[in-house]
């Protein structure tokens, strides 16, 4: 049954995000600012001092030790949120091994913003690239809605007994972290409901009770086990996030799916997306539509585990698929066209063209017309990958940039 309160504020995508905290009666949050992330533990330690909210909110000393609290206190049976971007979460990518490794269930919120160097405080995704090998399960949101529904979403997937993994809610920064936007906030005691405080089912640590885990050095046939035992716990995350997103739409009436499919029936030329710049593809969509062609948009929303018969279901049967990878792996290309790729190798009916793109690095717009240049570029005799979104007003900039720095010849 559908909830019938209904209350709706204007949320950036980061105080959506605080919200999803505050409605998840969290315990504890452990935290450190940066840019663009600050908003969300800013919100936090607010409610907290004022009361709003029950529990502990800790001003740590870096991202490291950050990711170090978090994993200790949600082993200790609490429920836990952290959130962190871009170079903060490098600094603490050691622990995020460190806890994905202990089976610990908390959330936290990755506010995407590119790598140094050069610095930026806009958004690309290879911050959160970054994180993918780690073991963490990874939601991606496109809308600050999304934000809120996915971190309650998150508590369900990391404390259900076949994942007990930390869970991470990917969001960029400031075309969403900044953004208001209308968003429902569930009814709370709804969310009670469908969100009951934290029971752990494992062995809580605690002083008078001393233990230890996974802190053995353990090599060969040990650790192999160990870690195929992490693998399917992760793949378990699949089905464990449809089962909840049934019951989340169930309930509040708002449906999620692993890949979301948009205009894609009777689509000849498909993109794959994911995060907010999916909003500018699906009005690309809208656009080229009306122009005769027929695209259509593949969203991803769960990045780990890869939904690989999701992904392969959705696109098989379409002639032309264009890859948009938000990042840049140097000297190879784009992160996520070689997992689509993969996904497609073992199926007949696989796309016959298949385009590696990367754009928006460090925030840079993808207007409309480059979505119909990937189209363009799909349809040549001997395409070629990946394709670099630039034009030439952009090279232009670049090269007054050139200049600026030194003369053209000790540049080059």
């Amino acid at each position: 049954m559908v909830a019938t309160k209904i209350n709706t504020k204007m949320l950036t995508g980061n105080k959506a995000a605080a919200w999803g905290a505050r409605l998840a009666d969290v315990d504890y949050v452990p935290a450190f600012p940066i840019t663009p992330q600050t908003e969300i533990v800013e919100t936090l330690a607010q409610w907290f001092a004022e009361g709003t909210m029950q529990g502990k909110f800790t001003n740590m000393d870096s991202e490291h030790s950050m990711f170090a609290a978090a994993g200790s206190a949600a082993a200790s049976g609490v429920r836990v949120f952290t959130a962190s971007s871009s170079q903060g979460i490098l600094y603490g990518l050691e622990m995020l091994h460190t806890i994905s490794g202990w089976r610990v269930p908390l959330v936290l919120v990755n506010v995407s913003r590119g790598l140094a160097t050069p610095i930026t405080l806009e958004p690309d995704h290879n911050d959160v690239m970054a994180t993918r090998d780690t073991g963490i399960v990874q939601l991606h949101a496109e809308t600050c809605q999304e934000v809120l529904d996915l971190i309650l979403l998150a508590y369900r997937i990391a404390e259900d007994p076949r994942v007990l993994l930390p869970v991470l809610v990917n969001i960029d920064g400031f075309y969403l972290s900044f953004t208001r936007e209308p968003v429902e906030l569930p009814d709370e005691n709804e969310v009670r409901v469908f969100l009951p405080a934290f029971k752990p089912v494992q062995p809580v640590f605690q002083a008078s009770q001393p233990q230890a885990r996974a802190s053995a050095v353990l090599g060969g046939v040990n650790y192999s086990f160990f870690k195929y035992q992490h693998h399917l716990a992760t793949l378990h995350a699949e089905r464990v996030f449809m089962e909840v997103a049934r019951e989340y739409g169930a309930r509040f009436g708002r449906h999620y799916e692993s890949v979301e499919r948009y205009k894609m029936d009777d689509a000849d030329s498909v993109f794959v997306m994911s995060n907010s710049f999916a909003t500018k593809g699906k009005a690309a969509v809208n656009k080229l539509r009306k122009q005769g062609i027929k695209a259509g948009l593949l969203k991803l929303r769960l990045f780990r585990p890869f939904p690989v018969d999701a992904v392969a279901d959705a696109l098989c049967g379409h002639q032309k698929v264009a890859v948009i990878d938000q990042n840049i792996a140097p000297g190879a290309g784009g992160i996520t066209f070689p997992e689509i790729a993969s996904a497609l190798y073992h199926r007949e009916d696989r796309p016959k063209r298949l385009l590696s793109v990367i754009g928006g690095l460090g925030g840079m717009d993808i207007r409309d017309g480059d979505f119909l240049s990937i189209v363009e570029h799909l349809d040549e005799k001997d395409f070629k990958g990946p394709l670099m979104l630039f034009r030439k007003e952009d090279l232009d900039g670049f090269r007054t940039l050139q200049k600026i720095a030194g003369p053209d010849e000790e540049r080059e």
